[in-house]
């Protein structure tokens, strides 16, 4: 088991902690929420640096890691559609990154038994995004009022991203659609 697929285990198991403390009692629960989920998006850049650079990229880990991230995020989501569910473009927003990651996860899937992996992979844009959603999930865990405009823009910047990058993987995937389609 490489540093890096620990690191991946690691950010799969603060998954239920952040949920547990969210739901706890105390004043300091959601700050304590939003610095678990922080580590989590720490152990997201530093499993794939280590992976990089100690030449520990292994086929779990590709499997894994985005796993990881699409479950901690949806559940992230979640829980903060809980305190933000009166709030419709909110509901919107978290429906239409979980969507994506469903449908983009769906996608790099076909396209990787096509063998054309490659022409979906992950692009600055999805980066961008990524870390937007990070942001965004992280100040509004903490849920401290005079930061929750920022976590609102960088939301909404992340479900723009979000459905900006799902077009293109789109776009990138058409011309082996269109192929599949005319087979049949």
């Amino acid at each position: 088991m490489t540093l890096a697929n620990q690191l991946t285990l690691l950010r799969i198991l603060l998954i239920p902690l952040f949920v547990v403390v969210f739901y706890l009692p105390f004043s300091w629960a959601y700050i304590a929420c939003s610095l678990i989920f922080s580590l989590a998006a720490i152990t997201d850049w530093a499993d794939g640096y280590v992976a990089r650079k100690y030449n520990q990229s292994t086929p779990f880990g590709a499997f894994l890691d985005p796993v990881a991230d699409k479950l901690m995020v949806a559940i992230a989501l979640l829980l903060l559609v809980t305190l933000h569910h009166d709030s419709a473009w909110f509901v919107v927003a978290a429906a239409i990154i979980v969507g994506r990651e469903i449908i983009i996860s769906a996608l790099r899937e076909w396209m990787a038994e096509l063998g054309q992996r490659a022409s979906v992979a992950v692009s600055f844009i999805g980066k961008i995004k990524t870390t937007l959603q990070m942001i965004a999930i992280i100040v509004l865990l903490s849920n401290i009022q005079i930061f929750q405009v920022i976590g609102f823009i960088a939301l909404a910047g992340a479900a723009a991203l979000t459905l900006w990058s799902m077009i293109l993987y789109l776009r990138a995937a058409a011309p082996y659609m269109r192929t599949s389609v005319d087979k049949k």
